[in-house]
């Protein structure tokens, strides 16, 4: 009997640092209409995020927010996207822009911050 070996696939929940825990929920839930689960006590707050959970907190103790790895947003239609979350008021800091044509799709980012700076991405893979 030959043993699988040992692998991480599925990722369960990202944990994104904010100084300010009502502005930070308003920002992922009204601006860009995450899906809101629920809120604990302690200063934590979840979204689902096509089945994994991303959970906003504060930090223990009064120490200093970190900044978190930016999260890569895919969207189908990058510039209609975009659009949208300008339209609520998100600041981008590029227009979406080509980063790297593939053997069978273009990748395009663009770069923003939510409430409390962490850096955020939309990213499209377009088939040609």
């Amino acid at each position: 009997m030959t043993e699988e070996p040992f692998r991480l696939f599925d990722i369960g929940q990202i944990a994104v640092p904010v100084r300010d825990l009502d502005r930070a929920v308003a920002f992922y839930r009204d601006t860009l209409s995450m899906r809101f689960l629920f809120r604990v006590p302690a200063g934590l707050a979840f979204f689902d995020c096509h089945g994994v959970r991303l959970m906003l907190s504060v930090p223990e103790g009064g120490t200093d927010v970190q900044r978190s790895s930016i999260i890569y947003y895919k969207v189908g239609d990058i510039r209609d996207s975009t659009q949208r979350l300008k339209q609520r008021g998100v600041a981008f800091q590029s227009d979406p822009h080509l980063i790297a044509k593939m053997p069978d799709h273009e990748l395009w980012m663009a770069f923003f911050h939510d409430s409390e700076g962490n850096t955020l991405a939309l990213m499209s893979e377009v088939r040609g």
